[in-house]
């Protein structure tokens, strides 16, 4: 076994690689870019090495860098963790040539694998049935559109050496191709440097089940059961399962045994998945293969009781596979949720800024339990534009589908972020879905489910009011009605000479101002949120941050209520076991000097990113929904179209220019 391992990756899966080989007794080497000098993945491991700049093609895509750091510090193995450089052929072989272990499969299985064409093309010359589609050499847009008609609409096309939905767009018609090509073919360029696609007819109601296979060097490879990751966003993961519901024993080893055929078919070694596409009558077609370790691997880890990542090390140091087929078992369920710093109401676009507060239920970390968190940020980390915006993985077990499901409800109540918005509350509203509770998944199940889980925003009720209010108040120095001493000069309770007191807080709840009158009228209290006093007790406990958080229960018109108030610049983040909701304290003198900005009104950009195309210019007419210009940020292209009928008054930016988050973009007037 190795004595040290460099790990080639940065956030929650470099602290997960770490986690393991501390177990092991590996020493282990973490490389940093200029963004991650006090990442969380930096302080997980033994010593670590400056490789570069923020953006990933200066630092983490930088095999030089990489392999030089690995000479420097005598690491005899590499592990490349997901993304990145991990399924990067050239990569895999300069460690080898190196005389460094690379954690993962050979560079000839990557590269038959690496490419989606090249591997279609490998299974279907294996019998592996395949979706209708073209995975040819041939990149001429029109000849592109030509096969896409052939096959009929919709259609999917999908970047050849690409991965986590990035390179990836549905085409409704033979009309919108073009533009979607080239869309795509931009973002793979970007996140892969290899801007070559395939075509592939787009299934209805489909499910995506995929096989974690494990191949050792002595000729070993089993299948370690399936992952249901049908729910899903813009091609994007949410919600893994193991194992995938619906599953018959019968097709749960047909799948597996062409997912072992497979990787014996490319020599493979060390953890892989392939993915197949499923038809609601249980057909299924080969996807691909990834040639790494999946984010999802820990539901695996969950009902088979194995450390996969401790099993890569074993492989890759040249031991065989822990267990035979015949040993492996299920044991329960397993459910993860992808905790992302997202905005799901506009259209899941990452958010960017500091993690002011992180709260999460108890838990294990990097090891099973009936609740583990697997996580890559720490309260007062920056979620930068230069990385994927995952906090945390929370993954939960249960004897059956439905106590994991119960299970991680209670979870994501408890999961508490301030600082960026998140999609917590969206997760837990799929979990209480109709159609995920009953199973009834497909990759569209999001979209056809939008009117439930992303509803319009609700106005807060007297409790969530109570609830912040009574933070204030805390925070304040204001201690619950009725304590104090004997001499009312120690009191803290809001004593006044005549037993009066009365305070107005005004809240703004999604654009709404709702005024809140605390008042106190001897040892009596009330609280008067616009429909008549109601009386109002509340009491603070114990907070892991009590400068921050405020644990509470309160009694308004004796009905009891308990959360968690995070109260931070001006904002009371209120979590309860039903939700959270977030006010704004409005303070009238500090907004009495403000004034709109130069360009108020106009379309301003979602999040930071850099502007890649500009499809007007001023004087020019648009209408409704029109595109304007495109985004890129993380990797993602985001088009910023027409709100209404207009003309184009200015464009503020160019293609190339970097913008913050809020800079307006275009003025559209009448």
């Amino acid at each position: 076994m190795f004595d040290t391992l460099l790990i080639a990756n940065r956030g929650e899966i470099a602290c997960r690689v770490a986690a393991t080989a501390r177990r092991m007794g590996i020493r282990t080497v973490a490389v940093y870019s200029d963004a991650d000098a006090n990442a969380r993945h930096v302080a997980s491991c033994d010593q670590a090495v400056h490789i570069g700049g923020a953006e990933p093609r200066a630092s983490y895509l930088r095999a030089d860098a990489i392999l030089q750091a690995a000479r420097d510090t005598g690491a005899q193995a590499i592990h490349p963790g997901y993304g990145f450089l991990s399924e990067n052929e050239d990569f895999a072989k300069a460690a080898a040539d190196a005389g460094i272990a690379f954690v993962g499969p050979p560079a000839s299985a990557i590269a038959a694998m690496g490419s989606k064409s090249a591997a279609k093309a490998l299974m279907e010359k294996a019998g592996v049935p395949l979706v209708p589609g073209y995975h040819g050499d041939n990149q001429d847009p029109q000849f592109l559109k030509s096969q896409a008609d052939a096959i009929g609409y919709p259609v999917l096309i999908k970047a050849s050496a690409g991965g986590g939905g990035k390179g990836m767009r549905v085409v409704e018609s033979s009309g919108a191709f073009l533009d979607a090509l080239a869309s795509c073919q931009r973002e793979a360029a970007s996140s892969f440097g290899d801007d070559r696609v395939l075509i592939e007819r787009y299934l209805q109601k489909p499910r995506h089940i995929e096989i974690q296979v494990f191949a050792d060097t002595q000729g070993n490879c089993v299948y370690l059961f399936e992952r249901d990751c049908s729910v899903q966003r813009r091609h994007q993961k949410v919600i893994e399962e193991a194992p995938a519901p619906g599953m018959t024993q019968e097709r749960r080893q047909a799948m597996g045994e062409a997912a072992v055929a497979a990787a014996r078919a490319v020599g493979y070694v060390g953890a892989g998945t392939v993915e197949f596409i499923a038809e609601p009558d249980g057909r299924f077609y080969f996807m691909e293969m990834n040639t790494r370790l999946q984010v999802e691997h820990p539901v695996t880890e969950m009902i088979t009781g194995h450390d996969l990542v401790e099993w890569q090390l074993r492989v890759a140091a040249g031991q065989p596979l822990p267990a035979r087929q015949e040993d492996l078992r299920i044991a329960g369920h397993a459910i993860e949720a992808r905790i992302y710093a997202e905005n799901p109401e506009k259209g899941f676009l990452p958010s960017i800024g500091t993690l002011a507060y992180l709260g999460l239920p108890a838990h294990t970390a990097f090891v099973n339990g009936d609740i583990r968190v697997d996580g890559g940020v720490r309260m007062g980390d920056t979620i930068t534009p230069y990385y994927d915006p995952m906090i945390a993985k929370l993954i939960v077990h249960g004897a059956d589908r439905d106590q994991a499901r119960a299970r991680m409800l209670q979870a994501l109540a408890q999961t508490q972020a301030v600082g960026v918005q998140t999609n917590v509350a969206f997760l837990s509203r799929l979990m209480k879905d109709s159609a995920f509770a009953a199973a009834d998944l497909d990759t569209g199940l999001i979209e056809r489910q939008r009117a439930t889980l992303l509803p319009e925003p609700e106005a807060a009720g007297a409790s969530v009011l109570a609830l912040a209010s009574a933070a204030v108040l805390v925070r304040q120095g204001l201690g619950a009605p009725g304590k104090g001493g004997a001499d009312p000069w120690d009191a803290r309770d809001g004593w006044r000479l005549g037993g009066r007191y009365h305070r107005e807080l005004q809240w703004v709840d999604n654009g709404t101002t709702r005024k809140a009158l605390v008042a106190r009228d001897g040892a009596a209290w009330t609280l008067d949120c616009g429909d008549g006093p109601k009386a109002f007790l509340w009491r603070a406990h114990a907070s892991a941050n009590p400068n921050l958080a405020y644990g509470l229960r309160i009694t308004l018109d004796g009905h009891e209520s308990a959360g968690t108030v995070v109260l931070h610049a001006d904002r009371a983040n209120v979590f309860t076991d039903a939700g959270s909701h977030a006010l704004e304290l409005y303070d009238p003198l500090a907004h009495s000097q403000d004034t709109q900005g130069e360009h108020g009104g106009g379309l301003t950009a979602p999040m930071p990113g850099k502007i890649i195309s500009i499809s007007v210019k001023a004087g020019d007419t648009v209408e409704k929904g029109q595109p304007l210009l495109v985004m890129e940020a993380m990797k993602m292209e985001h088009t910023i179209s027409a709100p209404a009928d207009g003309k184009v008054a200015e464009v503020f930016y160019a293609v190339g220019d970097q913008v913050t988050e809020g800079a307006e973009l275009v003025a559209i007037g009448e």
